[in-house]
């Protein structure tokens, strides 16, 4: 975007004065914004983060239900020194109930939570800030939580530069919390689990409400973060880049642990679903005479079928929007930096959509050839 109105100001200098006024200012708003970055990018955020002991997390046998509705079934895990471990799985799996059982925000009906004593935990949730009075000021609010945090190399980084590098200028640190916007808020509240330095920091879908520059800055330090981590998302390109394993909640219960990143686990499912359909196929092919009779499999209710249905309708309408969205973005030339922002938040939020109903789709349609093979 810089580049860009960088371009178009330098274009006729001599003309330069009949320009438009607000397109000169747009672009010095941006050029500062660009400056102010820069200059973040000197001070690396290497962060002297407090060494972790050998036990990190143990988890054994966890289980946890409501009614008879079971999320976690004889769950365990050991979290080792410098693991970087995402969570995925379609919503209502108990991804957020995994988090609150091991932060001790809800009571496991069975099984051990361990926690190592060196362990110091920050955990971002969907609720963000709920205390904090109205007419505090930004730093006031950060300084409460610590006046610094530690570097290497004996540097520090205070309240007032994280502040700045997560996008709050000087001049905004002392305005009350009333004035901030939801998506500053979630800012801030970011700001201030980091600034508790912790070695183990678990985020629940850290990227709802954040605007693309501070996602930069968010990836940035999570790159350079050498603490554990652990993050619920359905950002697939966030994830990719950010964690190497995955804990997978399947639901009814089942929960699998996965050695790799999110798009390697993606295109796995997706080959395991065609070759399931191919070896469906096929039996219904042979038919042969002495195969045993097999157990009929379940059949779709009404509302399931009425589900793939539509499902089938909103899939369609949805790669429709995505693909009329890229082709804007694709001519961002025409569009201003909140355009753009908007755009690529909704591109985001339609991929998610997306993904969500085509796994739907999957699993109700292997349902439905699944009854049809036992029908055979």
């Amino acid at each position: 975007l810089y580049l860009k109105e960088l371009a178009w100001v330098r274009k006729q200098p001599r003309a330069r004065g009949t320009k438009s006024k607000s397109r000169v200012e747009a672009f010095e708003k941006v050029e500062d914004q660009v400056m102010a970055y820069q200059q973040g990018e000197e001070l690396k955020l290497e962060l002297q983060v407090q060494r972790l002991g050998g036990k990190i997390l143990e988890l054994e046998n966890l289980s946890k239900s409501f009614g008879d509705h079971t999320v976690i079934d004889q769950f365990s895990h050991t979290f080792s020194k410098g693991d970087r471990i995402g969570i995925i799985g379609r919503n209502g799996t108990g991804k957020s109930t995994f988090l609150n059982l091991i932060m001790g925000q809800l009571e496991a009906d069975q099984g051990q939570i361990d926690w190592g004593v060196t362990v110091k935990t920050a955990y971002y949730h969907q609720q963000g800030i709920q205390t904090i009075e109205p007419k505090a000021r930004l730093i006031e609010v950060v300084r409460d939580v610590a006046e610094f945090i530690p570097l290497k190399k004996g540097k520090v980084l205070t309240a007032a530069q994280l502040l700045e590098r997560f996008l709050f200028p000087a001049d905004t640190h002392y305005r009350p919390m009333s004035t901030l916007s939801g998506g500053e808020h979630r800012r801030l509240y970011l700001l201030t689990l980091l600034m508790t330095n912790p070695n183990f920091l678990i985020l629940d879908e850290p990227t709802n409400d954040l605007d693309l520059q501070t996602l930069q800055v968010l990836e940035d330090f999570l790159l350079e973060y050498t603490g554990c981590l652990l993050i619920v998302s359905h950002d697939r390109y966030m994830m990719d880049k950010m964690v190497n394993h995955l804990l997978v909640f399947e639901g009814q219960g089942q929960t699998t642990y996965y050695p790799g990143s999110y798009s390697q686990y993606w295109i796995e499912q997706n080959e395991r679903v065609q070759q399931e359909k191919q070896k469906l196929a096929a039996q219904k092919k042979s038919k042969p005479s002495a195969q045993p009779q097999l157990a009929r499999a379940p059949k779709l209710s009404w509302k399931e079928s009425n589900e793939l249905e539509k499902l089938e309708g909103n899939i369609s309408e949805l790669q429709t929007q995505l693909a009329q969205l890229e082709a804007d973005l694709a001519n961002s030339t025409q569009l201003d930096a909140d355009q753009i922002q908007r755009l690529s938040k909704k591109h985001g939020l339609l991929q998610n959509e997306l993904e969500q109903a085509e796994n739907r789709w999957l699993e109700l349609e292997e349902k439905r050839e699944a009854y049809e093979a036992s029908l055979a």
